[in-house]
Formats: structure tokens, C-alpha cells, sequence
């Protein structure tokens, strides 16, 4: 995840576009059960209009229309507060209309005052609508209560409007708070899911750097003390190559098991011994530097990785019969005079890892191949 999506998360819950408000559905699916008890206690104050046309001679089929309306308002209420948060976005509009011209008929039909209800409307319209509709909806009924009761009653009900103002904004923020939690444990998965991603990439690069090398040395080792054996040689030699072998698939072992618990750090001095080692089992002369003094501690281990992938690639794929390490404070250099690029498998992962090690250290890393003329694998800082 990158550092700007925790801030968006934000910027959605207070104001997000009309794209991302379709991508919501299900955001809100868990808790459907304490948001149906917390909200069904408010739908009494619907008892309000049927009490009213009851109460005082209106005509039966006023109230009957009346009794009809807030009976289903109640419920379309209810309804869009359980699932609408889950619906799809045209259910969430279709919902909200009918919210909507249910809240205004029972002010048509019962007088200006009644517009107070549309609370019931503003309360999910800033739910379950983006802010670019459901911010001049709740603007909108605040309005039409006003303009409405002072044209009929010949001064508006700024009471009534206090109170679905402070209704649309308390239903605002939790609406704001909820979509940020919601967002946020989005995020939490994420970025879990990125870790998991990033130890495997890491384990696969170790297990790379560390098997390619040793199990190239390994095979270099044993086919020396089967020739040797073959030929007849004295048996000291051999065994003492076997020794080599014993004692580098011990080493071997040891740095598979701090891979993967992940404290494993090579040394670069320890890598130049091996270099050395490895390339004269394969039959190549060796340049190595005599010392690692002078460069650079924070970039040592990065180079470490270098050596050990420049010098395997050397042995595995190259044909050369020399190779050249070079040494600055701040820059590795592993050349030799074989066919040009390493080819075969392994070749291309092992310099992506390079490739993500130096970017890791601000370095960077460059090949030069010239086919007949060798390969140079350089890393810099």
C-alpha cells in the first residue's frame, strides 16, 4: 500500500466521488443486526402524523393515506438502515427517492410543518448516497421546511429546522466514521496481504542467493573428487575434497534455516573466500581483492549478494576461464572473459534480486555483455 492510502481513507469517508461510492456495496454488510435494534426504537415518532390525523376531523381517506404513509415509510426506513448499506447503488437511489417523496407527502398532506419527518430521509440519504447528492438533499429539506412554513404559516419554523439540521449533522459524522472504519480494516487486509507477498519474495530471493551458490560448489567439489578418484590420485586429495563438501553443505544448511527466520546476513570477507574457492574447483583463475577495508559498511552486505550471484553465474554459465572482483568504497565489480550474458534458468532471477538489493541501499546495478568478449555485473551506490 502506498504512503497516500491511509489519508484517503479519510477523504473517501468525508467525501468520496461518485466511483468510489459505487465500489461500497458489502462495506457495510457485518452489524446489520445492532443497526436494526439501535434504529427501530426512532420509528415511534412516525406514531406522530397517524396520532394527528386521528385525533382531528380530517377526512377518512386522508387518513387512511396518511396511516398508509407512515406505515410505509417506517419501513422503507427500516429497510434501507438494515440493507441498504449492502445494496447495489441503484437500490441505495431507488431507496432514497422513495424515502424521500413518502417524507414530503406527509407534508402536503398534513401542512408544512410535518416536512420535519424528512429526518428519516437525511438520516440515510448520508448513509448510503455520496456526499454530492445527499449533502444538497439534506440542504434542500432544511430549505423547503423554512420556505414552506413561513408561506403558509407566515413565519418559518426555524425550531423544526434546528432539529433536522443537527439530525443531518450527527447521522454526517457517524456516517463518516463508520465508512472510515470500514476503509481502515480494509487497509489492516491489505496491507497483511502485502507482507505475506513480500516475505515470499524475500525467502524465494534468499533461498536463491543461498542454494544457487552452494549447490554450484557442491557439484564442482564432487565431480573434482570423482575425477580425482577415477584417475587414481592420491586418496588424501579426494577425501579432503569431500571434507569440503561435508563441511559446505553443513554451512549450507545453517544459512537455509536463518533465511527463513530471517536473520540471516552475509559477510562480503566470508564471500570472497568462497569466490575464491569455488572458482578454483571450476578451473578458473581468480582476481580477487586482498581486503574489504575500504568499503563502505552500510553497502557491504548488498555487495555480499553481488559477489555470490556474479560469481555463481560465472561458474554456471559463462565458459570463462578468468574472472576478474574489483573493490571500491562504493561500487563491486565482477567481470570475466567468457561467451557474454548468463542464459539458462536461474539467470534472470538472480539479477532481480540483485536489482531489488541495491535499490534497498539507493544503489543501482548494471550489466554489460559482449557476446565472445565476457560479462560484467557492476553495482554501484
Amino acid at each position: 500500500m502506498s504512503q497516500g492510502a491511509v489519508p484517503n481513507v479519510f477523504e473517501r469517508a468525508w467525501w468520496y466521488t461518485w466511483p468510489q461510492w459505487r465500489s461500497m456495496r458489502g462495506r457495510w454488510a457485518p452489524g446489520r443486526a445492532w443497526r436494526t435494534i439501535a434504529a427501530a426504537p426512532f420509528a415511534i415518532y412516525l406514531v406522530g402524523p397517524v396520532h394527528q390525523v386521528l385525533s382531528e376531523p380530517y377526512p377518512t381517506w386522508l387518513g387512511a393515506v396518511v396511516v398508509l404513509d407512515a406505515v410505509l415509510y417506517a419501513a422503507c426506513w427500516l429497510t434501507m438502515l438494515v440493507l441498504g448499506p449492502a445494496a447495489g447503488h441503484r437500490a441505495r437511489l431507488v431507496g432514497s427517492g422513495t424515502l424521500l417523496v413518502l417524507g414530503l407527502l406527509l407534508g402536503v398532506l398534513l401542512g408544512p410543518r410535518f416536512l420535519l419527518y424528512l429526518t428519516f430521509t437525511v438520516s440515510v440519504a448520508l448513509m448510503v448516497l455520496p456526499r454530492l447528492i445527499s449533502i444538497p438533499m439534506t440542504v434542500g429539506s432544511v430549505l423547503v421546511l423554512l420556505v414552506s412554513t413561513a408561506i403558509v404559516d407566515g413565519r418559518p419554523d426555524v425550531e423544526s429546522a434546528l432539529v433536522l439540521g443537527a439530525v443531518a449533522a450527527a447521522t454526517f459524522g457517524i456516517s463518516a466514521l463508520i465508512w472510515t472504519n470500514a476503509d481502515l480494516r480494509a487497509a489492516r487486509d491489505e496491507i497483511a496481504e502485502l507482507a505475506v507477498a513480500q516475505e515470499r519474495a524475500r525467502l524465494s530471493r534468499d533461498l536463491h542467493d543461498v542454494m544457487g551458490h552452494s549447490l554450484t560448489t557442491i557439484k564442482l567439489k564432487a565431480g573434482l573428487a570423482r575425477r580425482m578418484l577415477e584417475d587414481g590420485v592420491d586418496p588424501q586429495r579426494p577425501v579432503a575434497e569431500l571434507r569440503a563438501i561435508e563441511e559446505l553443505a553443513g554451512n549450507s544448511l545453517a544459512e537455509v534455516r536463518a533465511t527463513v527466520s530471517g536473520y540471516r546476513k552475509p559477510s562480503l570477507a566470508a564471500e570472497l573466500v568462497n569466490a575464491g574457492a569455488a572458482l578454483r574447483a571450476a578451473g578458473i583463475e581468480a582476481e580477487l581483492p586482498r581486503s574489504i577495508d575500504e568499503v563502505d559498511p552500510v553497502v557491504r552486505e548488498a555487495f555480499a549478494y553481488v559477489l555470490r550471484e556474479g560469481v555463481t553465474n560465472v561458474i554456471r554459465h559463462s565458459g570463462a576461464s578468468r574472472c576478474r572482483v574489483a573493490l571500491t568504497r562504493s561500487s563491486i565489480e565482477v567481470a570475466d572473459n567468457g561467451n557474454g550474458r548468463p542464459t539458462g534458468p536461474g539467470a534472470g532471477n538472480g539479477l532481480l534480486g540483485l536489482t531489488e538489493r541495491m535499490a534497498a541501499v539507493r544503489g543501482s546495478l548494471d550489466v554489460e555483455s559482449v557476446p565472445g568478449q565476457g560479462f560484467r555485473l557492476r553495482a554501484a551506490r
